[in-house]
């Protein structure tokens, strides 16, 4: 009983007569779902519309509105923002020929809404596309009942320390493997390019991984990976958290590990490229913790004590193998000479734009100190 108490209502309704109804023929229209980031810069929101004809690419897709004074993105008096379509994937929950649809938010007067962090990527992305950065993101949640409590974990108390979890295998080892792995299929049928995904060290804690993504895809796919995850978690009833420490004490907290490199970092002789690069991030530790949650670095600082597989929030540090740095050089790269590096920094929250992009005018551009810079429509 106390299992069930902890999934939502929604998730008994009897998932056969919905497989009637979704089985019946669509006489060639097509839903297309939009999906864009609300207010808080976390959160993602959806709603469905329907097409003559399924669309060929993102063009065949029209720009659409939505009331921004319910989610924290404009003023009742001024409402209506746009939905601008950017990235189209097949949907894994009505089926091709639907679409889900991530678009940037753009206010009253067309400009960026606040939260629209793709907007200035994008642009920052165009200037340095002749560099060719790839990165990959590493994102840890951590899956929730729907009374807050991890779920899976003792009502009145908690499982046994860290050690047996990672990677783990048994009933109780691991919890919610079934949403992982539909949401791993979920994730390859729609054509995000998720590459993997393992059980975390906190018990309860799972970690996908999505890339090697060029540029702005890199954003667009983490963000239809994270939609994804949160409508499979819908269906099974369960909550996905993407908090940095949703538990207090001895328990590990959730990151998003950025793997980046250029082209010249991922060829021969290359380590000198990512040895450049990580020094140029150290001058600006600052400005990168920052931008590396969505509260500047607020709720990393819950995460990043310098334990846990954690660096320390205030220092900048690197090595090879070395995961209680904030730069990782995998030993691999070191031993060949060239490769990529990891940021383990960013926080499980963070927005993929904002520390892609970050990463590109420091390493790049070659930015310093906390200010960026204002660069024209490239």
């Amino acid at each position: 009983r106390a299992v069930a108490m902890s999934v939502s209502h929604s998730s008994r309704l009897n998932k056969l007569v919905r497989e009637q109804y979704m089985r019946l023929p669509q006489d060639g229209r097509v839903q297309v779902t939009y999906v864009w980031i609300d207010g808080s810069g976390e959160g993602v929101r959806c709603k469905s519309r329907t097409l003559d004809k399924e669309p060929k690419s993102i063009e065949d897709v029209p720009e659409w509105n939505f009331d921004g004074s319910s989610t924290a993105q404009a003023e009742g008096s001024n409402s209506d923002m746009f939905l601008v379509p950017v990235c189209m994937f097949r949907d894994p929950f009505c089926l091709d020929p639907n679409k889900l649809v991530l678009c940037e938010v753009l206010k009253y007067n067309r400009k960026p809404a606040e939260t629209n962090l793709r907007h200035t990527c994008k642009k920052v992305m165009d200037l340095v596309r002749d560099s060719h950065p790839w990165f990959g993101m590493e994102q840890e949640y951590t899956l929730l009942g729907i009374n807050g409590h991890p779920y899976g974990w003792p009502d009145n108390g908690f499982p046994g320390p860290q050690g047996p979890y990672y990677c783990g295998v048994g009933a109780d080892k691991v919890y919610g493997r079934d949403i992982v792995e539909s949401h791993y299929k979920a994730c390859l049928y729609a054509g995000v390019k998720i590459c993997g995904t393992n059980a975390e060290v906190m018990p309860s804690q799972w970690e996908f991984q999505v890339g090697p993504c060029e540029g702005i895809e890199m954003g667009d796919h983490l963000w239809m990976a994270r939609f994804i995850l949160h409508r499979v978690c819908e269906d099974f009833g369960v909550v996905a958290t993407l908090d940095p420490k949703p538990m207090t004490g001895n328990w590990n907290g959730a990151g998003c590990h950025t793997n980046y490199s250029t082209e010249e970092m991922r060829r021969e002789g290359g380590l000198k490229h990512i040895e450049a690069a990580i020094e140029k991030l150290s001058k600006r530790h600052d400005y990168h913790i920052c931008v590396y949650d969505p509260r500047g670095g607020r709720d990393n600082s819950r995460r990043l004590t310098g334990h846990h597989e954690t660096s320390n929030i205030f220092e900048f540090s690197a090595g090879v193998a070395n995961r209680g740095a904030s730069i990782r050089i995998p030993r691999q790269v070191g031993q060949d000479g060239y490769g990529y590096f990891e940021d383990r920094r960013p926080a499980a929250n963070c927005d993929p734009y904002a520390v892609t992009e970050a990463i590109m005018r420091t390493t790049v551009l070659n930015e310093s100190g906390v200010e960026t810079k204002d660069y024209a429509e490239h």
